[in-house]
């Protein structure tokens, strides 16, 4: 799974963002403290960098400056300085894209996977499938495997998935799954996670993975 890491210092853009990127199946990294974004970047070493030109104390230019001597990672400027001039600055500093704001999460999203294939290609590949006891998830496809036999997931069925492969062996409470697949929506009713993981299983025993996913009764979910 690709890794992206946030620069952004408006609390509620950089939360936008982390919804954006999560429900797009990235991991994500966010900066809060804009004086040792080079540090923070050595030690999360991300797949990519959204950043922000105005920071505080410093600037996106500096930053994207001061990664360039040393690191090749794309980084992909996403600003409200959106004149040909700043655009011009931005990828004479060694930045890879430019989106300015208000972004288009679709066109956002779009702009990050073409970086992202431009520069790892299928190197990554990995990161978007997974397999669990036979059963492959494949991110990029939506579709689950299983001894030959394939089925396609819906949208809130991939998201389940993901979340539960990435969490094999533990006991999942339907409350944290209900949190990552909704993000704390108003008036969800408890009963769509029942559906989804309904739905689940009857595709899992359609390609013969019988009782791939446990109830917990009183608990959560189990892979």
């Amino acid at each position: 799974m690709f890794k992206i890491m946030i620069v952004e210092d408006e609390k509620s853009i950089r939360d936008e963002l982390i919804v954006l990127l999560h429900n797009a199946m990235y991991e994500v990294v966010e900066v809060t403290d804009f004086t040792n974004v080079v540090n923070t970047f050595k030690n999360e070493n991300p797949d990519l960098i959204l950043l922000d030109v105005n920071l505080p104390e410093t600037s996106g230019l500096k930053i994207c400056m001061e990664i360039r001597a040393f690191s090749e990672v794309p980084i992909i400027f996403v600003t409200s300085c959106n004149t040909s001039m700043d655009e011009l600055n931005c990828i004479n500093m060694g930045g890879d894209d430019y989106v300015s704001k208000p972004y288009n999460s679709a066109v956002l999203l779009a702009r990050i996977s073409t970086v992202l294939k431009r520069v790892y290609g299928n190197s990554n590949n990995e990161g978007h499938s997974f397999i669990y006891k036979n059963l492959e998830l494949n991110i990029a496809t939506g579709i689950i495997e299983y001894n030959g036999k394939s089925v396609e997931l819906t949208r809130n069925e991939l998201k389940i998935m993901y979340y539960l492969f990435h969490n094999t062996g533990k006991i999942i409470p339907r409350v944290e799954i209900i949190e990552y697949l909704w993000n704390n929506q108003m008036y969800i009713d408890d009963n769509n996670l029942s559906v989804n993981i309904r739905r689940i299983r009857m595709k899992l025993e359609q390609i013969g993975a019988m009782n791939f996913i446990e109830t917990k009764r009183g608990l959560g979910y189990k892979v």
